[in-house]
């Protein structure tokens, strides 16, 4: 009589494995947690588990589509909450949150990628691919959203991994179940990290992700041979890093160098720009309702003239450690350039880190920095000059709650408080402060205006101007053009009325 062998332990071990595949299984047809940042932890675990546990191609792939899916709608639902009145540097809660997002991000990817080295699964690996790149651009788009670094190996995984589709003969491809091509979700993200993403609020981020989404189809690739212009860019797949300006010199290539041209997609911006000011609306042209606002278009104008001509840097940049003094927003500016500027004007200590003729980068020390945000105009005085320079802030970078720098471009040496009278037959008068900029010889003509985005109604060319010095003057004015939009201010060339009498 032959025995048979019989190993308690390999059986306990099985029957284990089958209910943690049964518990991730009965949790994904539960309904989603009130709170969707609960969901975060739970899916990692669950994730986890099912790297560990043992068991078939087709359960595990089963699996990951399905949490996938969870994972996308709840990452969909974090969004909003995380954007909305988002003040740098990210408060702890909320970069703890993040953390788990991308964290969750850097899982799917990975898992997905895995899965093509599943021998035994017979399954076109163009949704795998599709849903890996896809996890790798959620997570540098919210980096971007928070003004923090990508995570370390981000973008190579993403060079890598849109590499391997290429090889594979996919990346045109439109998965079952998905809207885009590969290459599509591979240029979105590149784009994006070309647009300068430090240099745009959160809304701008998430304004310029969909809209590359719509149009990364008027992306060129061409020959690396053919000669470059600013809207020409560099990709070095084996690089962490985005994708290089063309006219940028680069160090010795450790692998080939694909090339992309924006040559096309610049011609489009411009022109759909063209149509806005025409009076078109947004859900005409395709274009995110963001696009029809003072904001989206100024976002819009500044990316188009960025690829178009992007040209050197006029000043050297000299290094700094010297302490400035700033303040932030338009109210804050209004005071401090009053005489008697009251004590209650939130400054705060900056370190200057370097600086030229045209701004300064600044790193925060102490105080509390109120609400700073890219776009909006603040004043600093250094120990060298007593005067309040009124800056733009173009970009902002925060790598944790303790750190904040700030690249700041000088509009003006000084600025004059005022009121803008704006009458109402509704409710009556309206007064805004409002800033007024000098004229500088041989960089603007005249005075420009300071305001509030959205405060100044579009088709009002007089405006009311009351300035407060040794005595109260009044002005009346005509606004000419606009010379910046952001989604904090507005800045427009103004010109005196002349009395014909």
């Amino acid at each position: 009589m032959t025995e048979t062998a019989f190993n308690p332990a390999g059986t306990v071990r099985n029957a284990v494995h089958q209910m943690d595949i049964r518990n991730i299984l009965q949790w994904l047809t539960s309904p989603a947690a009130p709170q969707p940042v609960d969901e975060l932890p739970i899916l990692r675990s669950h994730l986890q588990a099912l790297r560990e546990i043992q068991v078939t191609s087709v359960q595990r792939a089963h699996a990951l589509d399905r949490m996938y899916k969870r994972g996308m709608r709840v990452i969909a639902c974090l969004l909003p909450s995380l954007t909305r009145d988002l003040v740098l540097p990210v408060p702890r809660k909320t970069r703890r949150i993040v953390n788990g997002v991308l964290g969750l991000l850097q899982m799917l990817a990975d898992d997905m990628l895995a899965l093509l080295e599943e021998s035994s699964l017979a399954r076109p690996p163009e949704l795998a691919l599709w849903r890996s790149l896809q996890a790798l651009a959620q997570q540098l788009m919210i980096s971007h959203l928070i003004a923090c670094p990508a995570p370390t190996g981000a973008w190579q995984q993403l060079h890598q991994t849109y590499a391997r589709a290429r090889r594979l003969q996919v990346d045109t491809a439109v998965p079952r179940g998905t809207s885009r091509r590969l290459q599509d979700v591979y240029y979105s993200a590149v784009l994006l990290g070309c647009a300068q993403p430090t240099s745009l609020t959160p809304q701008e981020v998430l304004f310029l992700a969909d809209y590359f989404e719509r149009f990364s189809d008027q992306v060129e690739p061409i020959s690396t041979e053919l000669s470059v212009t600013s809207a020409t860019f560099w990709i070095d797949p084996a690089r962490d890093v985005a994708a290089f300006s063309a006219l940028r010199k680069l160090s010795r290539p450790t692998a080939p160098l694909d090339c992309f041209s924006c040559v096309r997609l610049c011609f489009l911006l411009r022109a759909q720009i063209a149509q806005l000011d025409a009076g078109i609306s947004a859900p005409e042209l395709n274009l995110p309702d963001f696009a029809g606002t003072s904001a989206g278009r100024g976002v819009l104008g500044r990316l188009a003239t960025r690829w178009s001509d992007l040209g050197k840097r006029r000043f050297i940049r000299r290094r700094q450690n010297h302490r400035a003094l700033l303040g932030s927003g338009i109210d804050g500016l209004w005071h401090l350039g009053q005489k008697g500027a009251p004590a209650s004007v939130n400054v705060s200590t900056w370190m200057v880190t370097n600086e030229s003729p045209e701004g300064y980068a600044v790193m925060h020390v102490s105080g509390n920095t109120g609400v700073l945000s890219v776009g909006n105009v603040v004043a600093i005085r250094t120990d060298a000059d007593q005067n309040w320079q009124v800056c733009l802030v173009r970009w902002a970078l925060s790598e944790n709650p303790e750190h904040l720098e700030l690249g700041l471009q000088i509009l003006a040496p000084k600025a004059v408080p005022a009121i803008l009278a704006q009458p109402s037959h509704d409710t009556g008068t309206e007064y805004l402060r409002v800033l007024i900029l000098p004229e500088i010889p041989k960089l603007r003509s005249g005075q420009s205006l300071v305001v509030a985005t959205g405060t100044l109604p579009k088709e009002r060319e007089k405006l009311l101007l009351l300035i407060e010095g040794d005595n109260v003057s009044v002005r009346e004015v005509s606004r000419t053009g606009i010379e910046e939009q952001t989604g904090s201010v507005e800045i427009m060339s103004i010109a005196p009325i002349q009395n014909p009498f």
